[in-house]
């Protein structure tokens, strides 16, 4: 790869531990606020570095950053652009996934990357999944959501919330995962303005965090609403082990299981 590619590959990288850092900040200080000196513990490996906490305000949470570079399979490689005439790829990533003890506090997934094949592009995106209906709650996270894809592009909004709402579907249970929010893939116009865009949705994300969670981590909970919250959970792992791409991309790419099965809640329940 020429020395432009690889420049931009050491910035996004850089970008990423750096947003790993901020997002594990702001969960180990919401933890101290509650009275909890839960930590984060860190697992390196030689892609990178997952960090898993079990607080009592994140029940589990996982900020993962990863840097791959290797070959897809024949098979996956059809699935992928740009690897017609060569396989090999090169990927960075950070994706977070925060299930929250009290059921009054969405589940919260974010993630973005950048991958290298002939072609170059990011994709990523922020939705929410919360197990009780709060309509304000909604209506602020898609307005911050909508502010800052407007800040780049007034189209985006609209183009990857819809985006989002058809991938978040789990087709054998005919209903959506959540709320949604916005989700965007195989972005390959302007670097510079999609790497911007890309800095800002991760901030907005660390921000949101920070703002739901805070909101609600003292208020009480029934013993019903924690019921609501495992089955819920359950149609997480439904979603994520059949039908996620990034799952999928992870265990086809030469990804940590463990950091890529993150995702999973600590318990969930099926009726």
């Amino acid at each position: 790869m020429n020395m432009k590619i690889k420049k931009k590959q050491k910035l996004v990288k850089e970008w990423f531990i750096n947003l790993q850092n901020i997002i594990c900040n702001n969960i180990e200080q919401l933890e101290k606020k509650y009275g909890s000196n839960k930590k984060f513990k860190k697992n390196k490996w030689k892609h990178g570095e997952f960090r898993i906490i079990k607080g009592k305000v994140i029940e589990k949470g996982g900020v993962a950053f990863s840097n791959v570079v290797g070959k897809f399979s024949k098979e996956f490689a059809k699935k992928i652009p740009g690897t017609k005439n060569n396989a090999n790829f090169w990927s960075s990533g950070i994706s977070v996934v925060l299930h929250p003890k009290n059921p009054k506090i969405p589940a919260m997934h974010f993630n973005t990357r950048f991958i290298c094949t002939q072609k170059i592009w990011f994709g990523g995106g922020i939705d929410l999944t919360p197990c009780l209906t709060d309509n304000k709650e909604k209506k602020y996270f898609h307005t911050e959501l909508k502010k800052i894809c407007n800040t780049h592009n007034n189209k985006y909004y609209f183009k990857y919330k819809k985006w989002c709402d058809e991938y978040f579907y789990i087709p054998h249970r005919n209903e959506l995962r959540g709320i949604g929010g916005i989700f965007f893939d195989y972005k390959m116009g302007n670097w510079e303005k999609d790497f911007s865009f890309i800095k800002d949705v991760g901030i907005t994300f660390a921000n949101l965090v920070k703002k739901i969670v805070e909101k609600k981590m003292f208020l009480k909970w029934k013993k019903k609403e924690k019921e609501i919250q495992l089955l819920k959970r359950g149609r997480y792992v439904e979603f994520n082990l059949l039908y996620d791409r990034g799952t999928k991309f992870g265990l086809n790419s030469g990804g940590n299981p463990e950091a890529i099965l993150m995702s999973m809640p600590p318990n969930a329940k099926w009726k």
